[in-house]
């Protein structure tokens, strides 16, 4: 198994002569390189999430169904605060535009709770949006100051234990969801790509599918860099169990 950066292939293709000026053809380019199988990308800003990037996703089948996009905040005060350029409602259009043009896509997100001046109400516009779109998987975080950023001039007006509580009821929601959403994934056959072993055990194996989902399962390390298809045994908000068939 080897994971070649999308940079690579950008001056391997650029060398070639090929004009590439956004990161949509780019990806094009990518997919149609021979022998290629898997292709991802990592966290993509909303406001340049452009539909050409939704179509390379959906019109290339080596191009995994899993977008990665933060959202931050359901707040347009707070969204606004942190400078990301976008509303909640433009957000939530483009999820929905992603959703429509790849139905079975992943999608998931990150989430800052406690930014300065936030407030019960603009917590629970956020804790609304989460329950509403219903993510795959959501990193979450406690708002601290970043060197760098607009927010580091702020004055942290959140209390901890007011940032711990919305915390909490966030994590709580979102595993309810993730572990719904993996439901979904129990007694299907897909197919994973077996990245490691586990340390604990010397059976175990952990692979990835094209959603970008880890699966647990017994198997012989020599597996390890192959593809297999996997029948769904449990869901967990974190991951699968799975069985080699």
């Amino acid at each position: 198994m080897q994971r070649i950066p999308l940079y690579s292939n950008f001056i391997s293709l650029a060398a070639a002569g090929k004009n590439i000026n956004n990161f949509a053809k780019l990806l094009n380019e990518v997919a149609a390189i021979q022998g290629i199988k898997r292709i991802r990308f990592m966290t993509s800003h909303p406001k340049d999430f452009t539909e050409d990037i939704i179509n390379a996703v959906r019109d290339n089948s080596n191009i995994m169904g899993h977008i990665h996009l933060p959202f931050q905040s359901g707040s347009d005060k707070i969204l606004e605060m942190m400078n990301r350029k976008y509303t909640a409602k433009e957000y939530e259009d483009l999820f929905y535009k992603i959703k429509e043009r790849i139905p079975d896509c992943a999608v998931t997100t990150d989430i800052i709770v406690g930014f300065p001046g936030e407030q019960e109400e603009d917590f629970n516009e956020t804790l609304e949006l989460v329950r509403k779109l219903r993510f795959n998987r959501a990193f979450t975080f406690l708002y601290s100051s970043r060197r760098g950023t607009k927010a580091e001039t702020f004055d942290d007006t959140v209390p901890i234990m007011e940032k711990k509580k919305w915390f909490n009821q966030l994590l709580d929601t979102q595993n309810a969801i993730s572990f719904a959403e993996n439901m979904k994934m129990t007694g299907k056959v897909l197919e994973a790509l077996v990245e490691s072993g586990s340390t604990k055990k010397s059976n175990r194996l952990e692979g990835r599918l094209e959603n970008n989902t880890i699966v647990n399962f017994d198997g012989p390390k020599e597996l390890t860099g192959t593809f297999i298809n996997l029948e769904i045994t449990q869901a967990h908000p974190f991951y699968l169990s799975g069985k080699i068939i």
